[in-house]
């Protein structure tokens, strides 16, 4: 039986190995050269040939061997295509020859050697799964579970696939040894411990980012084929196409590769997986597989501004910087509602919350919890949250479950002991002081409130669409989703433009030529993965058609 070590670890043939020889450099090493450092960048990737080469892990109190890759095998994970910094160190056990291929040589065989491309591909993702699951400490993040800078930190690296351990200052012993190390006093957290040991004090998400190497570089005065706006389903789809094709694409994304699909218990109506899958995994794979095309995806980083220069589309990003670009995909999504009832927002990470995460679950096990919503997100969410809490309430305003929420969720539900629906029902009030103490409900013709105590509400009531970035630049409708096709209008804003393009707009380009948009984030789209999955595919053929003809 295959196993998966067997997976993680394979030995390349003779016939492998002969294809990968022209492409790569023959290099001979000495006992104890280190072939790269823990925290380096671009990487090479190493088949050894001869000799052994050692995998280490330098981010616990001592040096942990992971592996040794022997004749025939090969080096590295996933970070080998995503550009990121490595988790670990390489360094040859003995003296040996390697054949060496730089990170572009890499992704020109993975691209044209399918069956070398599967051998790799799926023993990188299951190394990665390997480390994690073998005490692969990472970073360290200390702070308060009831702190939301510490959440925000967190989420940001779960969502971006940033191995972390998480030290809790109420609760892990650990944390006060921690915190006298580095003179820190537990009101002065969170802070992250870097793999090297060095402390970042309560960083900011784009200094975190920084340090892990998600940020993309843009040389100066490069000029895209295509930007994407949004790293959800519909954003990777479009990167993963339009990177195969050819296309030279950027994909950038404020918060974390997935979008809210990314943060999904489990998809269980997604077209090829009858036992579903899970939101984080989708956005894994996703990633993997625009990065093998060559595909670039910069993390964090979100649109300010569209606009024009020359035939040229210009997106502006919250750093200042300028992307300049022959066509701009607007996946950028669409973000939760929120409750308009007072102390609300301080609460949010310190009890509030908008996603189920695995993260949020560890926060609920053995208490009640409290679900806002109708809608298969909240069913999704209350399943899962059903397996660690003592109790999931589930709040609707309406009086029947199914009118929002796909049939099998409901009979699920309902079917669950420990899930209460409340009816007819709304959230009137919140307590808490720094932490969600306590959730007051309110039923329909009822005077009297009645009070859950909890420290976790998790709020899926609809969605607004993140447009602000477009404002005066293409057409949206009266809710902010961005109309395309024929529903633009094509007034005062581009009128001159498509006097030059005489034409039509495709069906997903907006009143700007050259301007697209797919996923939720369009008006009139279907909200499901499957669907923006597709739009996003479709639109690079109107990309295809746009460049074309101004060429």
């Amino acid at each position: 039986m295959i196993t998966d070590h067997d997976i993680a670890f394979p030995t390349l043939t003779a016939a492998q190995i002969h294809a990968l020889r022209p492409r790569g450099t023959l290099r001979h090493v000495g006992a104890g050269e280190t072939l790269w450092e823990e925290g380096q960048r671009g990487m090479p990737f190493f088949v050894v040939l001869e000799g052994e080469m050692e995998i280490v892990d330098p981010s616990g109190d001592e040096v942990r061997r992971i592996t040794v890759h022997r004749a025939g095998e090969f080096s590295g994970d996933v970070d080998m295509l995503s550009g990121r910094t490595s988790l670990v160190r390489a360094q040859m056990l003995g003296p040996g020859q390697v054949l060496e291929l730089d990170s572009e040589a890499l992704r020109r065989v993975i691209r044209e050697i399918p069956d070398i491309s599967e051998v790799l591909l799926r023993a990188f993702l299951m190394r990665r799964q390997l480390l994690l699951s073998d005490g692969y400490r990472g970073m360290q993040i200390i702070g308060s579970r009831f702190s939301p800078q510490a959440h925000a930190i967190r989420e940001f690296c779960s969502r971006n696939n940033i191995p972390f351990t998480w030290v809790d200052v109420e609760q892990d012993p650990l944390a006060e040894e921690l915190l006298c190390r580095f003179h820190v006093l537990p009101e002065q957290t969170p802070i992250v411990v870097g793999r090297g040991g060095e402390l970042l004090a309560n960083p900011s998400i784009p200094e975190l980012a920084h340090y892990m190497g998600l940020e993309a570089h843009v040389a100066e005065g490069e000029v895209f084929d295509l930007v994407v706006v949004g790293a959800g389903p519909a954003g990777l789809a479009a990167a993963v196409y339009a990177a195969s094709e050819g296309l030279r694409v950027l994909t950038v994304e404020g918060e974390g590769v997935g979008g809210q699909a990314g943060t999904s218990s489990r998809i269980e109506n997604y077209l090829g997986f009858p036992a579903g899958i899970s939101g984080p995994e989708l956005a894994r794979n996703a990633l993997l597989q625009a990065q093998k095309f060559g595909a670039r995806i910069s993390v964090p980083q979100s649109a300010v501004r569209l606009g024009t220069q020359g035939g040229l589309r210009v997106v502006t990003l919250d750093d200042g910087s300028r992307l300049v670009t022959r066509c701009v995909l607007v996946a950028s999504g669409a973000e939760y509602r929120t409750l308009g009832i007072p102390n609300l927002r301080q609460l949010e990470g310190a009890g509030v919350y908008y996603a189920a995460t695995e993260m949020e679950a560890r926060l609920c096990g053995g208490e009640e919890v409290v679900i806002v919503g109708g809608g298969n997100s909240a069913g999704q969410a209350a399943m899962y949250l059903s397996r660690h809490a003592a109790r999931v309430n589930v709040v609707i305003r309406g009086d029947d479950l199914g009118k929002g929420m796909s049939r099998y969720l409901v009979d699920r539900v309902e079917r669950t002991p420990n899930i209460t629906v409340h009816q007819a029902c709304q959230v009137s009030a919140v307590e808490g002081d720094g932490a969600l103490r306590e959730v007051r409900l309110r039923y329909a013709g009822v005077d009297e409130e009645r009070v859950i105590p909890t420290r976790a509400l998790f709020l899926f009531i609809g969605a607004q669409p993140r447009t602000a970035w477009l404002s005066g630049c293409v057409e949206l409708d009266r809710n902010g989703f961005v109309l395309t096709g024929e529903e633009t209008k094509r007034d005062g804003l581009s009128v001159e433009a498509w006097k030059e393009a005489a034409r039509a707009p495709y069906f997903l380009e907006t009143s700007l030529p050259g301007v697209f948009a797919a996923g939720d984030v369009r008006a009139g789209s279907v909200k499901r993965v499957a669907s923006a999955v597709g739009e996003g595919s479709m639109a690079i053929s109107f990309v295809h058609a746009h460049i074309g003809a101004a060429v």
